[in-house]
Formats: structure tokens, C-alpha cells, sequence
């Protein structure tokens, strides 16, 4: 079950990604991305996380206890195949939701989809580090502009 969870989650994810870096940006594609990508994995995460918090899923722990409070509690959850595959679609929400942002907000302020695509691609092969990028070149082109104004 896991790997079939595990599976779609990456078919979907790396679904979107394309359509965000290599395909027109029409309001229903970025629709598409935000409910039916994001939201999707949202889901994903929520019921797959209420599945192993509940037991019914992947107990952990000698009584299938789960504490996100301590190294051994988190360990003990990402030691089974449903808590890696729930921290895998944590990622993929959330890398997913950063880079669309990203490709919104690069959109809104002119830049050129040859500046957004590494950004992008950044973001989606590690992505607090695309983000960080992303941050960093909105910030360095909002100075230059106000230097020029």
C-alpha cells in the first residue's frame, strides 16, 4: 500500500512541476497545480498521517506510540514505510507550494521564464535552497530597481 501511495505521490508531484516550469501559465494550469497537485498531496499527507497516528497504519513505537517531540519518537515514525512515505509527501506539498509561489511571484515582478526555470528546478530538486535562490534574486532586482527610481 505504501508503495503505491509513495508511487503516485511522485507521479503527481513530478506532474505539476512540469506543467509549472515547461508549459504556458494559463489560470486553470496554476488552478490545476494549486488544488489538484497541493491540495492533492495535502490530502495525501493528512490521511495517510491520520492512518499511522491512529495505528491503523504502520504502528510505531512498543505501543504504536508516535512523538514528534524527541529524535527516538521521529525515528521510530520515519523507521517504517508509512512514516517515510508521510514525510516524503510533507516534502513534496510543501516544495511543491513554494515553487508555484515562486513562479507567481516571478511572474507578477517580469522576470523571464529562462530566469525562473533553474530557480524552479532548484526548488523542486532541494527545495528550501531553490527557495533561499528565489529569495535572494527578488530581493537583489527589487534594490537595483529602487536605485534606479
Amino acid at each position: 500500500m505504501w508503495n503505491v501511495i509513495f508511487a503516485a505521490a511522485n507521479l503527481l508531484a513530478l506532474a505539476c512541476w512540469i506543467t509549472l516550469i515547461l508549459l504556458p501559465r494559463h489560470p486553470l494550469a496554476l488552478s490545476a497545480i494549486m488544488y489538484c497537485g497541493v491540495g492533492l498531496l495535502c490530502l495525501i499527507y493528512t490521511a495517510c498521517m491520520a492512518s499511522l497516528v491512529t495505528g491503523l497504519a504502520d504502528p510505531v513505537g512498543p505501543r504504536g506510540d508516535i512523538s514528534v517531540s524527541t529524535i527516538a519518537g521521529v525515528r521510530a515514525m520515519f523507521a517504517t514505510d508509512g512514516g517515510v512515505t508521510i514525510g516524503w509527501v510533507h516534502y513534496l506539498a510543501f516544495d511543491l507550494f513554494a515553487g508555484l509561489w515562486t513562479a507567481r511571484d516571478a511572474d507578477a515582478k517580469g522576470f523571464s521564464r529562462i530566469v525562473q526555470a533553474p530557480i524552479l528546478l532548484l526548488t523542486f530538486l532541494a527545495g528550501p535552497i531553490g527557495l533561499l535562490t528565489w529569495l535572494i534574486v527578488r530581493e537583489r532586482a527589487a534594490r537595483k530597481l529602487g536605485r534606479m527610481t
